[in-house]
């Protein structure tokens, strides 16, 4: 298993950001063009505890993707793979108020592949990956909340 953190602080006040993060359709806005995320299926538009979310993308190749929240309190929430290519895949996102109108958007991701040897042998391309994804999260993040001032 392994372990991805990224981290950034957005201009904007932490109830913005959260609001913003928990409507599913922010993965569309937020994530590379490249990925062509797009959302197949919600159970809910904000996320509520249990939610579940079906997806499509392309992280390293094509692939269908079922998550559902198992923890959402304010300012954090968690989602964990049901199934798609991951043998294991747990994103705690979270959302800590900086007392200046700005918050800090923390992003973990605990992973591991499937395919034994071989799938740790790719962990590396995807922490990569992961990196690359969380750039663009930050930069598209800001953005919007640029656009929106």
């Amino acid at each position: 298993m392994r372990t991805f953190r990224h981290s950034f602080l957005v201009n904007a006040e932490v109830e913005q950001v959260w609001n913003f993060y928990t409507n599913i359709r922010h993965l569309e806005v937020i994530s590379p063009p490249d990925l062509r995320i797009r959302v197949l299926k919600s159970t809910h538009q904000e996320l509520q505890q249990g939610s579940e979310v079906w997806l499509t993308g392309k992280l390293v190749t094509r692939s269908n993707w079922h998550s559902r929240i198992t923890v959402l309190k304010p300012y954090e929430y968690v989602d964990e793979m049901i199934s798609g290519r991951f043998k294991l895949w747990k994103h705690t996102h979270r959302f800590l108020d900086s007392k200046d109108g700005k918050t800090e958007v923390i992003d973990e991701i605990d992973f591991a592949l499937r395919y034994g040897f071989l799938g740790r042998l790719l962990e590396g391309v995807v922490m990569n990956r992961l990196e690359q994804v969380f750039v663009h999260r930050k930069e598209a993040t800001e953005a919007y909340f640029k656009k929106t001032r």
